[in-house]
């Protein structure tokens, strides 16, 4: 893989006595879809934190562009081009869902004027099929569509690195399938993908590449094919029994 673009090198993360990563390394290729998977409390959202700048590691390194980001506070590393959702999505309800995604353009890595951010706030809203609520407060939309907005907020951002995390989380499957093809038409603009999911047929789909946590370490990390194949994935997901009968 080409580890200039983004590299996590033996990420290590302890709040007091626990471990919650241990020596985590992979690195992301530019324009990809990076699959990030694991058990409850495995770690992905923690990762996700030390990406993002909300946590500095306790070990190890992140790297963007050949350049070490780990100490660098979540605004600086959202202005150097990585943005984030969150899996409480937690719109301005008191603003308009356009309004909403104008802030980011505001105070983004372009801090665009308040025109300037109103007219691609609007763009944004079309590219994410929320355009025909734009003047509704946000506190009318429903889940789905609360989603689309985290995702356009953070849009509004202009990144090159998007981290997604559980934006599929409690959506049917007509909904999935919408956000998948969100997802794809974020990333065919350029704007490499760092997905956190725990609806596996989900995150097959849209990957090309699967990095597999359990209790802090990188179990394995390899394509779709290769990760639903690997009896250690199968193990820590549905058992070591399991896993015995699939080799048998």
């Amino acid at each position: 893989m080409n580890g200039e673009f983004l590299r996590i090198d033996e990420v290590g993360m302890r709040f007091g006595g626990l471990r919650a990563l241990d020596g985590v390394s992979f690195d992301v290729e530019r324009g990809t879809v990076l699959g990030l998977i694991g058990p409850n409390g495995s770690g992905k959202t923690t990762l996700m934190n030390v990406i993002s700048g909300v946590y500095k590691p306790s070990a190890g390194s992140v790297r963007f562009k050949g350049t070490a980001i780990a100490s660098l506070p979540s605004y600086e590393v959202c202005n150097i081009g990585i943005a984030r959702t969150f899996q409480i999505v937690r719109p301005f309800a008191n603003l308009t869902v356009l309004e909403n995604v104008a802030v980011g353009s505001m105070f983004g890595r372009d801090r665009k004027p308040t025109h300037e951010a109103f007219e691609r706030a609007e763009a944004l809203l079309e590219t994410v099929g929320l355009a025909r609520v734009a003047r509704r407060p946000a506190s009318d939309l429903t889940i789905p569509d609360r989603k689309r907005l985290e995702v356009a907020k953070a849009l509004a951002l202009d990144p090159e690195v998007l981290l997604l995390d559980e934006v599929m989380a409690g959506l049917n499957a007509t909904e999935v399938d919408e956000a998948l093809e969100l997802l794809r038409a974020v990333n065919a603009r350029g704007v490499t993908l760092i997905v956190v999911e725990h609806l596996m047929k989900a995150i097959m789909a849209i990957s090309r590449t699967i990095v597999v946590l359990v209790e802090g370490r990188k179990i394995a990390e390899g394509s779709p094919a290769e990760i639903a194949a690997s009896p250690q994935v199968i193990e820590a997901y549905l058992g070591a029994r399991f896993a015995q009968r699939q080799r048998q």
